[in-house]
């Protein structure tokens, strides 16, 4: 049986999907607290920042590559510590005997943002994907075949990523009938990704 590169490499792509990371985390506290819409949007906004990596992956230049880790590796502790606050302040709410109410006008485009911002100031995935998505591509493919191997990895990415919106959101009503419970859970989410991206180290 002759090896299939391109199904190797969606396989391996929806094994990554499917296990929880800091994008995940942030998808779902997005979708269970605002809505599907909402979710989709943290979709397209990390879906774009790991573009951006991928970009840096497919010119291939090694020291543009640790470059970039090292100074994202800076920036990223920035990134914990807005998800961190972004945790607490749900818990507080969850907490609190007489909640505030919970503003509906929040604009769409901050969860891209977020969305994007996270993904892109995570060094560990971009080298991870440095040393990732070569195995998938033969010598004599060179870059056309990096070029193609990264626009099928970010596609299984973006399409799982929906598939986890799909589930937060079918979740949703239930979550919502916990009251102070459902702050509670967006918050613990909220701090798996910020915690998540804190132990993420600038090595694949």
């Amino acid at each position: 049986m002759s090896f299939d590169p391109a199904m190797a490499l969606v396989a391996a792509t929806l094994l990554l999907v499917a296990i929880p990371g800091p994008n995940v985390a942030l998808i779902v506290a997005n979708t269970i607290a605002h809505g599907f819409r909402f979710g989709a949007t943290t979709v397209l906004g990390t879906t774009l920042g790991i573009f951006l990596q991928l970009c840096l992956v497919v010119i291939g230049l090694s020291a543009v590559l640790q470059l970039a880790a090292d100074a994202l590796w800076w920036i990223k502790w920035a990134g914990v510590l807005y998800l961190l606050f972004l945790g607490l302040q749900a818990l507080r709410q969850g907490f609190d005997p007489m909640p505030k109410a919970q503003a509906t006008d929040r604009p769409v485009r901050a969860v891209f943002w977020q969305g994007l911002f996270l993904a892109v100031i995570n060094p560990k995935t971009l080298l991870f994907s440095a040393a990732f998505l070569p195995q998938f591509v033969s010598s004599q493919a060179g870059g056309v075949g990096l070029v193609w191997a990264a626009a099928v990895y970010l596609g299984v990415i973006f399409v799982g990523d929906l598939a986890w919106v799909a589930m937060a959101q079918s979740a949703r009503r239930s979550v919502l009938r916990l009251g102070r419970w459902r702050h509670r859970l967006t918050g613990g989410f909220f701090l798996a990704a910020g915690l998540g991206l804190a132990v993420a180290r600038s090595d694949p």
